[in-house]
């Protein structure tokens, strides 16, 4: 298959029919999730209040890519309220490095400007260098990091020692 020209890929709000390719992109990027939840989640992005998602189309059928925006009251690292915030986003592989990631966001960022929000948020885990990558190359600004601890205060019934 040869790669699409630089960003043109039609970028598009998701729909119930794209259920199918929006999971295996979910599914994908947060795999250790059930397609329960994901399902539920895709449920609250399709209903539309305070969230929203948008697809990458391919010419030939099925989905390219995804970006999942919410609004927040607060995000770390953010300074105004309400705050649009980058929840999820995807790009398949073969289709990477030609500005269909960018343009979703961008239409994320243009979908929170549009309901009072002067920035936006977004976060990756430590270890994933390619989304902290692709967040600096779009113009996105580092702005602090965080490990989160957990100690049990009472086992929960069921739950094994480790």
């Amino acid at each position: 298959m040869t790669k699409p020209k630089q960003g043109t890929l039609p970028i598009r709000r998701a729909s119930q029919g794209d259920r199918p390719e929006w999971l295996r992109m979910r599914a994908a990027l947060w795999p250790d999730e059930t397609h329960a939840k994901h399902r539920e989640e895709m449920d609250e992005y399709l209903r539309g209040k305070g969230a929203v998602a948008y697809v990458v189309a391919r010419p030939s059928g099925g989905l390219a890519g995804f970006v999942e925006a919410t609004i927040r009251p607060h995000a770390d690292g953010c300074d105004t309220s309400p705050v649009g915030y980058v929840e999820g986003w995807y790009v398949d592989a073969d289709v990477r490095r030609h500005g269909d990631g960018r343009r979703l966001i961008r239409t994320a960022e243009r979908w929170a400007r549009e309901r009072g929000c002067t920035e936006m948020g977004s976060d990756c885990l430590l270890e994933n260098e390619v989304s902290l990558r692709a967040h600096l190359a779009i113009g996105y600004e580092e702005r602090e990091r965080l490990i989160h601890f957990r100690r049990w205060l009472a086992r929960p019934v069921g739950r094994p020692r480790s």
